[in-house]
């Protein structure tokens, strides 16, 4: 088995920070989360070929299966992979590593996103930004409004600050590609079968607690940087966005997501939550930060900016840490 360093590992994310920021997802080869959801489909589909007539508790056993064959073959396949790559010469490792790494973040992806909704708002095309707020959110998109829309995009923005950069990296730390990419697909389990639905209520409910629990730090380390960078921008309140989360994250369903959501209400003076519609029944989601004003598209911007904070703060932590160490 190959081992890194911990100076080795800190260099390792900051060049897969910088890769994501310079590239963001690959379009070639396949993304390697969608090799993952390739895969947990495969295991759904024959873990459940037979499942009618089992009780709830078999129904959970096969969720469990699924959840430990999916993390397992995914750390055994990134080890696997970036062990032969070392094995090959050490730099070959390095870049494997660092490449397979940036695959599990995404900042300038969460950014594109929120930019593909942006442009057409502020350009008066609606129909174009409910179309790509479809493409990041499972509500109806059909009647939003622009100010429904510009919440849309910033409610994603701030809840995959959490999923798509700040825990991913902190479980690189623990162990490099493997241990990210496991995470990875942590998370991935969760947006496909993590629904409290009838469907998935007792298959998905292992996945849907595991990330729970996987997120639970790296969340509350999200909502203090997310403080952080609002003291960085004169027009938003650090004060505000702590008291937010002290105040409305605990509203949340999820025991994370409202952490990051209700740090950027709060920081940027607007409620986020609220009425969504799901398959035309509508459903009322907890309301989090005070609405000092209306949503605008522009807050979609702000909320860019505040991720793109955090990941330089990591950065320059990851950095300082390294300095420290030689």
């Amino acid at each position: 088995m190959i081992f890194y360093s911990l100076h080795e590992i800190l260099l390792l994310i900051a060049a897969a920070i910088a890769i994501d920021w310079i590239i963001g997802d690959p379009k070639w080869p396949t993304h390697p989360v969608i090799w993952i959801g390739r895969l947990i489909r495969v295991l759904e589909r024959y873990l459940r070929a037979n499942e009618e007539g089992r009780s709830a508790a078999q129904v959970k056993a096969t969720g469990i299966l699924l959840m430990a064959v999916t993390l397992v073959l995914s750390f055994g396949t990134m080890w696997a992979i970036t062990a032969a790559a070392a094995w090959i010469h050490p730099w070959v490792g390095y870049i494997v590593s660092a490449w397979f790494i940036s695959t599990t973040i995404a900042v300038k992806g969460l950014k594109d996103a929120a930019m593909l909704v942006y442009r057409p708002l502020i350009a008066d095309r609606l129909e174009d930004a409910r179309k790509y707020v479809g493409y990041i959110v499972g509500r109806d998109t059909s009647q939003l409004t622009p100010s429904e829309a510009s919440r849309a995009a910033v409610e994603t923005v701030a809840e995959n600050t959490v999923d798509a950069f700040v825990s991913p990296i902190l479980f690189a730390l623990i162990g490099a590609a493997p241990v990210a990419m496991m995470y990875r697909a942590a998370n991935t389990l969760d947006s496909m079968v993590g629904y409290r639905n009838e469907h998935y209520v007792n298959f998905g409910w292992c996945s849907a607690r595991i990330d729970d629990v996987l997120n639970y730090i790296p969340a509350r380390l999200t909502g203090l940087m997310l403080t952080v960078a609002a003291l960085l921008h004169k027009r938003m309140s650090a004060a505000r966005a702590w008291s937010s989360i002290s105040k409305f994250a605990r509203r949340h369903p999820s025991p994370n997501s409202g952490i990051p959501e209700s740090a950027v209400a709060g920081a940027l003076g607007i409620e986020l939550g609220g009425l969504n519609y799901y398959f035309g029944e509508p459903s009322e989601r907890a309301r989090m930060g005070w609405p000092l004003r209306e949503l605008e598209p522009y807050d979609i911007v702000r909320s860019v900016w505040l991720l793109y904070v955090v990941s330089i703060l990591i950065m320059v932590g990851v950095l300082t840490i390294w300095l420290f160490l030689l």
